[in-house]
């Protein structure tokens, strides 16, 4: 269980590293949507190859896509409002407000998503201590950007 955490930490660093490419990008190319494209086309690549290559890419049957919640089929719009973040924002705020924005709203809003059990997460109570935690990040994050 210990190794999802050092996967989960790769991520974090690819998600404070993504969005200076995918700015230079658009500002290189002077087109940001043309950027944002090319960042869904390549990730959608990634994607491909890493599910032919363990032998987990399938299509889901038409029944099993009808069981799928509506809201579940949304995460491709979220995605793209992650990407123009990027490429607009991003280089306006600078890295770090930017990631630490970014972070801390995303804790603020996993705890409520924990605690009511929204869009398929399992009930995990706001403790005092979550609470604290998130009242925390949002002072740290004002220190960032202040200083």
């Amino acid at each position: 269980m210990w190794y999802l955490y050092g996967f989960a930490m790769l991520a974090g660093l690819a998600n404070a590293i993504q969005p200076g490419p995918n700015s230079t990008l658009a500002k290189s190319s002077t087109q940001p949507f043309f950027a944002g494209l090319v960042v869904v086309v390549v990730s959608g690549i990634v994607l491909l190859v890493a599910g032919l290559v363990t032998g987990r890419l399938s299509m889901p049957s038409y029944e099993q896509a009808a069981q799928v919640p509506w809201w579940a089929w949304c995460g491709g719009m979220l995605g793209a409002v992650m990407t123009l973040s990027q490429l607009f924002i991003a280089p306006k705020l600078g890295a770090a407000p930017f990631l630490g924005t970014l972070v801390t709203v995303g804790v603020l809003a996993s705890i409520a998503l924990d605690h009511y059990g929204l869009f398929g997460f399992e009930v995990h109570h706001a403790s005092i201590w979550r609470v604290l935690g998130g009242v925390l990040m949002v002072a740290g994050v004002a220190l960032v950007a202040l200083f």
